[in-house]
């Protein structure tokens, strides 16, 4: 898979601030790759996901050193248009998206300002409420929706754009359980088509951990882990210290390994299906004897 993101000594300070917020950025992400960003509040998530969108630095300002290249393009010699093709984001706060009287006018509102024919238009629309799940909402008002379905018609106004990388900042924070739920399994459906690079700011690891490729830690402005996502929790206590809360079959699985019960070697569990697997033939020994 060829590189199409690359931060080469990325450097980022809003306007009326004392600190950087993207400090000496190094990175590369591959096509068609699920890259999880976690990290505590204010570590610079959203400062890295709007850098590769071209929020940094055309719709703010500040001090931008170094450079983001999106196929190989530096970010800052690209119009919003063509970025527009090239980059989905959505927010944490879907209502900041809209503009439209309707779920359908929403959607169909970017692919009219690229100048679609209604017949793509009507294609797109119909390919992205599908996999949203919103098909039946297309006549209501996106404001008078609950949260989990205006999230769902935020993604589904990127989806109907269908850029190449898709990216989401916190996509549940703001929605329950059941809304949480189908969140990620509209992820799990766009990875499995395997067409869109997916990048997802979330503190949700228990559900982003199985589906993400490699995880990518963000601390004081600096990615301080980035690395397959079996190798990025091989130490949980580590990333606790980081505000990080792993999976709770990945803690339960080293605690077995602290207490001997695991070879020392043994990749963690990152899900149930996982930890069942590793852990059941414990147990079964220890009925048998």
């Amino acid at each position: 898979m060829e590189t199409i993101i690359e931060f080469q000594n990325l450097e980022w300070k809003y306007e009326n601030t004392k600190e950087f917020a993207l400090k000496g950025i190094d990175l590369k992400i591959k096509e068609h790759s699920f890259v999880g960003v976690v990290g505590a509040n204010e570590q610079g998530k959203t400062s890295l996901l709007s850098a590769i969108c071209g929020l940094i630095p055309h719709s703010f300002n500040g001090i931008y050193r170094g450079q983001v290249l999106l196929f190989g393009k530096p970010i800052r010699e690209m119009d919003s248009l063509e970025l527009a093709t090239k980059v989905g984001l959505v927010f944490s706060d879907p209502e900041s998206q809209f503009t439209a009287m309707t779920v359908e006018e929403e959607l169909a509102f970017g692919l009219e300002n690229i100048g679609y024919s209604l017949s793509e238009i009507k294609e797109r629309l119909e390919w992205a409420a599908q996999i949203t799940m919103i098909e039946d909402l297309l006549d209501k008002s996106p404001y008078d929706i609950s949260g989990g379905q205006k999230q769902r018609v935020a993604i589904a106004c990127v989806l109907a754009m269908n850029p190449p990388i898709i990216m989401m900042d916190e996509p549940t924070s703001m929605i329950d359980p059941l809304g949480k739920r189908l969140i990620f399994d509209i992820l799990r459906k766009l990875k499995e088509e395997k067409k869109h690079t997916l990048i997802v700011a979330e503190h949700n690891i228990e559900q982003l951990a199985p589906l993400a490729d490699e995880m990518i830690l963000m601390a004081d402005g600096k990615i301080v882990r980035h690395e397959p996502t079996l190798d990025f929790f091989t130490n949980p206590l580590y990333l606790r210290e980081q505000g990080i809360l792993p999976p709770e079959c990945t803690e339960y699985a080293q605690w077995l390994k602290d207490e001997g019960y695991l070879a020392p070697n043994v990749r963690l569990p990152l899900d149930l299906e996982q930890a069942v697997d590793l852990i059941l033939p414990i147990f079964q020994k220890k009925v048998v004897k």
